[in-house]
């Protein structure tokens, strides 16, 4: 039998608080959220690896610590609106919903939709929706966001979702580079430009409908 709560504890020390995870607020969410009940119930018992978590359907889990640092570095305050595009199963919806005001999270698959508003609705967490849709649309009915955040890695991030910040707004995700590999980054909007800065390194799985376009070869 599993003691997820001492899995919780020692996910926390051993992956977040060694890999320059300090916000306080985001450690308590993490060492209070259940992860086991946003996996498929036949890998609870690795809901707490230090890597990405296959979820089904080409989907995984974020590596605890990559999501960690990435939403530590969107710096989300109390009354922030957040975007949550590619949720899974929701784990990262109701992480983000611990540090923001209102969370709005697009999953494509039906049957991770239904998952992750069930597992949101067991843990009464009322400040977040899972909607369905397309993925590289965003959802720009409730846009501009204060913060965006990519559930995987991206080749590039569509311009209809840059378009969805607020001004001052943070994007956190994994780009590629033009040899696959992943760079965790920071981008934000000032007077209307988005630009961005290399965070760390993350060979995160890349998102389904991200991948690099292939060019025309004569």
């Amino acid at each position: 039998m599993v003691n997820y709560t001492a899995a919780r504890i020692n996910m926390v020390e051993s992956q977040l608080r060694t890999n320059r995870v300090w916000n306080h607020r985001l450690l308590e969410a993490f060492e209070t959220l259940p992860r086991e009940s946003f996996v498929p119930e036949k890998a609870r018992g690795f809901a707490y690896v230090d890597e990405d978590l296959p979820i089904g359907q080409g989907r995984f889990v974020m590596e605890p610590m990559v999501l960690a640092r990435l939403i530590q570095a969107a710096a989300i305050q109390d009354g922030d609106m957040v975007l949550d595009l590619g949720c899974g199963l929701g784990y990262s919806t109701a992480v983000l919903a611990r540090l923001a005001a209102t969370v709005v999270a697009v999953e494509e698959v039906p049957d991770f939709v239904a998952s992750a508003t069930e597992a949101l609705e067991a843990l009464e967490i009322t400040n977040a929706v899972v909607l369905q849709g397309a993925l590289t649309q965003g959802y720009a009915k409730q846009a501009p966001y204060d913060v965006i955040l990519l559930g995987g890695a991206v080749a590039e991030v569509p311009q209809e979702i840059e378009a969805q910040l607020a001004e001052g707004g943070r994007l956190v995700c994994v780009l590629l580079d033009q040899d696959g590999i992943g760079r965790a980054m920071l981008m934000r909007k000032d007077e209307g430009v988005v630009s961005g800065r290399v965070l760390f390194d993350a060979a995160t799985p890349v998102l389904p409908g991200f991948e690099r376009k292939s060019g025309f070869v004569f």
